[in-house]
């Protein structure tokens, strides 16, 4: 079971990175080469490029590693499609980390069982966008088995259609005993609007390479971000203590309205350190939330106490 300590414990280093993003070889408007540009100028360390692995595009696992610098990396995957969730649509599910050889989807193949191919496959296995198609609590106990984390910002579908949020969905699943989910934000990018550059997961890895960063992914050592950093993170004495870039408010959430929130007294004021006191969370779960005065905001894993 993954914590959210573990990101600021592990070994390595956090590197940062986009696992969701499209290209011609799909449905985006940018060819694979300028999309990895693209991050690559922005200061981002990783990249997968999940091309909607659909008939119509010729199941695409695009091949990136001939984008692989000294200081960034690729990991292959797709975003993966079959029938069907409560609402009759098709699943969107992300699978980092595929294999190139992952088998096309069969006609009769589910939703849920293709997500079980592609976690025995190796991939590191994402419920995409959970608002955006407006899943279910039921649809979500359907995928958990076979996912490890839940999508829970979006900046294409934040964009597009103010459904780019899935932290309810995601939180819902934990309070009913999931506790394997681990969360992570994603562009989405699909390059027809600003919808590139504006969330990311931090990874904490030994090193910025494909299997390290696959591995960390999988085991939870990473926080969530659309702008702020989260430098640290510990419990002691019975509370939280978090340290971040300027944020307007730091707070720890929990199950119900559980959280208690440190904001600077001086309005409009930044605030870079908090202990945040758990008792009100004991037995349970906590995750701490960075929230900028423009609304941008980090998330770690839940914290099980």
């Amino acid at each position: 079971m993954p914590s959210g300590l573990d990101a600021f414990t592990s070994e390595g280093r956090f590197f940062r990175g986009n696992v969701h993003t499209h290209s011609t070889r799909s449905d985006g408007v940018r060819d694979p080469s300028d999309v990895c540009a693209f991050y690559r100028e922005a200061g981002y360390d990783f990249l997968c490029l999940s091309d909607h692995f659909l008939s119509r595009f010729g199941f695409p696992i695009t091949d990136t590693r001939g984008e692989r610098t000294n200081r960034f990396t690729t990991l292959p995957g797709a975003e993966v499609h079959a029938p069907a969730n409560s609402h009759g649509d098709i699943w969107h599910v992300l699978a980092v980390g595929l294999p190139e050889d992952f088998a096309p989807t069969a006609p009769e193949e589910t939703g849920v069982a293709l997500a079980a191919r592609c976690h025995a496959a190796g991939a590191f296995v994402g419920i995409a966008h959970p608002q955006w198609s407006s899943l279910t609590i039921e649809d979500g106990r359907a995928m958990a088995g076979h996912a490890h984390a839940v999508e829970i910002y979006n900046t294409s579908s934040a964009l597009e259609t103010g459904r780019g949020d899935g932290v309810s969905f995601w939180d819902a699943l934990i309070n009913e005993g999931y506790r394997h989910l681990s969360g992570y934000a994603t562009d989405d990018a699909h390059f027809k609007v600003a919808d590139h550059g504006h969330a990311w997961m931090m990874v904490k890895a030994p090193a910025n390479e494909p299997e390290a960063l696959l591995a960390a992914m999988k085991a939870g050592h990473y926080y969530a971000s659309t702008g702020p950093a989260i430098h640290a993170l510990s419990i002691e004495d019975g509370e939280a203590v978090v340290e971040t870039s300027e944020v307007g408010h730091i707070a720890a959430v929990g199950r119900g309205c559980r959280g208690v929130t440190v904001s600077s007294p001086r309005h409009g004021g930044m605030v870079t350190r908090a202990r945040l006191p758990l008792r009100s969370f004991a037995g349970d779960w906590v995750r701490i939330v960075a929230v900028g005065h423009d609304g941008r905001t980090a998330w770690t894993n839940p914290v099980y106490l």
